[in-house]
Order: structure tokens, then sequence, then C-alpha cells
């Protein structure tokens, strides 16, 4: 019998092979990763790289800073996120679920700590300052509750949930929502309302309970607003994308208004790689974070602004694919939180840019100046490799 299955014959070279398909599968998952994924969001780091440089070498020189102080800082924090992607890639992230009331707590600790002891910068207190680097705990937020509520809702059989998962998934989010709101936050708060969306929507929630979040969440929009929690220029921000017209040209519209003259000169082909005007004066604020489409759309174009949005439409797409190829709702539900992520900041993002989103500070991700939105970004891309190395085991 041994000979029949391990002999030299071809019936036990065929065992063997069976053997270790079955054994790289379950003990190899590296053998799985998207590579297509991870080269994706190297391009598009790289990228970001180069219009960070061209947002800012201008300013810098004329201060007479070194032209490569925003990208030195970038490619640490870049270096950082990618050992953080491989140490959330390599550890099973079925483990994770064990782990999500720790890292939930930990994360509620930190946003709780920012209040009391943060730095103030542009207006919110939502910075730690350790040494020469900004670290701000919102954005590991993000990954906490997106491991939390999956851990949630991992198990759940039925054809579609309740009221019951819409509550749980309600009170989760609370609290870490409402101290980002204290900081105050108000663009994060919103990417916190499009996680617990984006994993309510995969874990089935039932429709009409889903449109009675969206009410809710409009309703909570408009309440933010009018309660005093953010300060009027603040508000006036969010609001003046609505009739700008209006708004102040020099106040609440002038970032709005020079994005959109800096997107439009580019036309198709742009004004040419460091050469946007708008760019070199600095007359767009914040241009190598908030608004670092305008310095894609003037110097690179339409063209270079579609060829820079594949690229996001790639990783969504592998972020779509992992979620439909998991074995598990648990990695699904990973793979939903960061979908929504990536996927809410890029549409905010551009569309404040050109006008018909609200301006609400958040990054272009992988793109934008930002050490900590960039770690943030690479280790949810570990979320997304570490579901689909293990798809099969």
């Amino acid at each position: 019998m041994n000979q029949i299955a391990w002999g030299d014959d071809r019936s036990g070279r065929l065992a063997r092979e069976a053997v270790g398909r079955q054994w790289s599968t379950a003990y190899a998952p590296t053998r799985h990763i998207d590579v297509v994924l991870i080269l994706t969001v190297l391009a598009m780091s790289g990228f970001g790289l180069l219009m960070i440089y061209s947002a800012t070498f201008h300013r810098l020189e004329r201060q007479g800073i070194d032209a490569m102080f925003y990208v030195n800082r970038q490619v640490v924090s870049l270096g950082v996120g990618l050992i953080g992607m491989a140490v959330v890639t390599l550890l099973d992230y079925r483990s994770y679920r064990a782990w999500s009331p720790l890292l939930y707590v930990g994360s509620l600790v930190l946003l709780t700590y920012v209040l009391f002891n943060g730095t103030v910068i542009n207006g919110s207190q939502a910075w730690l300052v350790i040494g020469a680097f900004q670290f701000q705990p919102s954005e590991f937020a993000k990954v906490s509750l997106i491991v939390m509520l999956a851990a949630l809702f991992h198990e759940r059989r039925e054809s579609a949930l309740g009221l019951r998962a819409l509550v749980e998934a309600l009170a989760i989010a609370a609290a870490p929502m409402l101290l980002i709101l204290a900081q105050p936050d108000f663009g994060t708060f919103l990417v916190f309302v499009a996680i617990v969306f984006g994993v309510l929507l995969l874990a089935r929630v039932r429709v009409r309970f889903m449109l009675a979040l969206t009410t809710i969440g409009l309703l909570s929009f408009v309440a933010v607003l009018q309660s005093g929690a953010l300060a009027d220029y603040q508000v006036d921000r969010l609001t003046s994308f609505i009739n700008p017209e209006d708004a102040d040209p020099l106040g609440a519209a002038y970032n709005v208004n020079q994005a959109q003259i800096a997107v439009g000169s580019g036309r198709f082909a742009g004004q040419g790689l460091f050469s946007g005007t708008q760019t070199k004066l600095s007359y767009v604020p914040e241009n190598q974070t908030d608004f670092i489409f305008t310095v894609v759309g003037e110097e690179l174009g339409f063209l270079g602004s579609v060829l820079m949005l594949v690229g996001f439409v790639v990783v969504l797409w592998r972020a779509i694919r992992i979620a439909a190829m998991s074995r598990d709702t648990f990695g699904t539900l990973l793979a939903g939180g960061v979908i929504a992520v990536f996927g809410f900041q890029v549409f905010i993002n551009v569309g404040m840019a050109i006008g018909i989103m609200p301006v609400t500070g958040l990054p272009l991700p992988f793109v934008s100046y930002g050490g900590t939105s960039l770690i943030g970004s690479f280790l949810m891309v570990g979320l997304l490799l570490n579901v689909h190395m293990r798809r099969f085991s």
C-alpha cells in the first residue's frame, strides 16, 4: 500500500504534490500576497512625495529652509508605515478579534488624553507632539473602530440584521466620535460615520435601518452646525460651498476659490511640474495637505488628475475583491471598513478642491503630507493584505 501511495509511480507523485499544495496554502500565506495592491500604494506614495515637494519647495526656499523639509519627514513616516503594514500583515487577522476590545479602549484613552494635553493646530486640539513629530490619535482610532465593529458582527448569521445591530454599532462608534467632535475635528467625525455605514452595509443590516442611519447622519450634521460645538469659521468653511457667491471671498470662501482657480488653470495637460502659478505663490493654503489635489490639477492637468484617480480606483477594486473573496465575515467586514475610509476621503478631498463638497480638512490617502495619516493608511492596507493572504487557510 505504501508503494502504491508514495512510490515513484504517477499516483504517488500526484499524492505528494497534493500534500505540498495543502501545506503551502495553510502554512505559507505569503505566497498569496496581493502584489498589485502593494505596488499601487507604493506608487501612490511616491507620487505623493513628488507632489509634496512641488507644493512646498518654492515657499521653503523663500524662507531659507531646506526644500526637502516636508519630503524628508514624509519619507520617515513612509518607512514607519511600511513596517506597520508588514506587522499587521504577518499576524493572522483572525487573532485581532481577541485584541479588538484592547485596541478600542486604547484608542479611547488616547483620544481622551489629547483633549487635555494635546496641541492645537489649525483650530483643533487633535495632536500630540512627540519630539519633532506630530501624532494624531484619531487616525489610529479609525483602524481600531474597523476592527471592533468587524469583531462584533463576524458571527452574525441572520440574513438581515435589525435594529439591535444598528444600536450596537452606534453605541460603539459614539464614544470615539464624540471625543473627536470635542477637538473639534468634524472631517474625521464624518469618516467615522462612513466606517459605521460601510461595515453595517456589508453586515447585511436591513435597508430600512440603513435609510434611518442616513437620515440620522444628515440630521446630526445640521445639529452639529447649529450646536455651537464648532467655531464660527469652521461652520463657514463647511457651508461656503453651498452658496459661494454669498460667502466672504477673502474669508470662508477663500480656500475654495483659490483651489478652483488652481485646478481650472491646469486645463488638460497642466502647466508643467513645478510650474504652477498658484502653487509657486502659495495662493492655496495647506496645499501640501488638505488641498494637495490643487497641485496635481494645476501642474499635471486633467490628464494627471485622472491618472492619479485611476490609482485610487485600483486600490478600491483590490479592496472590494478582497472583501468578496474573504473566507469569513470578519475578513469581509475588515475590508469593508477600509473601503469606506479610502473611498470617502478621496471623494471628499477631491470634491472640496473643485468646490462640490465642504472644506473638512481631510487628507488624500497616500498623497497628502501627514505622517500619521500615511501610517494609518498603510496599517489599513496591511489589514487588506492579511485577509487576502489567508483566504484559503
